[in-house]
């Protein structure tokens, strides 16, 4: 199909210069990759160079439309349109305050702002000076990682998944610049976890104290390291029974032999016996 059908369908045939861009794109995507290799179809990636184009230019286009268009699920396409991306080398510009409006979370807009800068500053702190000039902010993982941590502070609700997709990066490095940014950063995005002490938690303590493997005594009691432990002290006492039980049947029985268990001797089978008895029978 060509890229000026798709576009009409997606009311954007009025705008000739996206639809110029989109074409730029497409002829981009073939001479670099095949993109099937992706998972990406001819009307997808048609869709998808229309989407690149219209966010250059920034003109709006709707997305949900341009999903229906392309035959695939909403996860489906991001992924191939953050590949697509990332193939032809356009970068993905994320801005808080459009992150915030997209995820619900306006009132952390100056958090992540400050959370952004604070980690710049600090993380090139930490560099040696040769390689101060060559670190690069601008890769919109920064910005999700910041944007997620700072709604994780506040006990706000984010779609981790669905912010990787949007900054078009992977899970790992998400990951890994999300753990940098809380060592550089603790103070202002860390989530400290409240460890209770053990001898403040009273919930169902009754069932515990109920089973002897678990109960110790406050006064005189076992430690755990303790060789008499309820569950060893049962054992002895069983196996003390039985020895008494054992001794008193073998002195029993040396007393009075002829009370003792009977050998029972097995009777010996004749068959060539019985055979001869069989021919004499015959032979009278």
């Amino acid at each position: 199909m060509d890229i000026s059908d798709i576009a009409r369908k997606l009311d954007l045939s009025n705008n000739k210069l996206v639809v110029r861009k989109a074409a730029e794109i497409r002829r981009l995507c073939d001479a670099q990759f095949d993109s099937s290799v992706i998972g990406v179809g001819e009307i997808c990636k048609a869709v998808i160079c229309l989407e690149i184009a219209a966010s250059r230019l920034q003109v709006i286009f709707d997305r949900q439309a341009a999903i229906k268009l392309s035959g695939m699920s909403e996860k489906a396409y991001t992924r191939s349109f953050n590949s697509l991306q990332n193939v032809i080398g356009v970068k993905i510009k994320l801005n808080v305050k459009e992150l915030a409006i997209q995820f619900g979370c306006v009132r952390i807009i100056k958090s992540v702002q400050h959370m952004l800068s604070l980690y710049k500053e600090r993380f090139l702190a930490s560099l040696p000076a040769s390689r101060r000039a060559n670190a690069d902010f601008t890769r919109p993982v920064f910005t999700a990682a910041a944007f997620y941590l700072c709604a994780k502070k506040q006990k706000l609700k984010v779609d981790k998944l669905r912010l990787v997709e949007v900054c078009g990066t992977s899970e790992s490095e998400f990951s890994c610049v999300s753990t940098s940014m809380i060592d550089l950063c603790y103070d202002c995005v860390g989530v400290s976890k409240e460890k209770k002490d053990a001898k403040d938690v009273q919930g169902n303590r009754e069932l515990l104290d109920v089973l002897p493997g678990k109960r110790k005594l406050e006064d005189g009691g076992y430690s755990s390291d303790d060789e008499s432990s309820c569950y060893k002290r049962h054992k002895k006492m069983e196996e003390a029974k039985y020895e008494d039980w054992k001794s008193t049947v073998v002195n029993s029985i040396k007393k009075n032999p002829e009370k003792g268990p009977k050998k029972v001797i097995q009777t010996s089978l004749n068959f060539t016996k019985k055979a001869e008895t069989e021919e004499l029978k015959v032979d009278s």
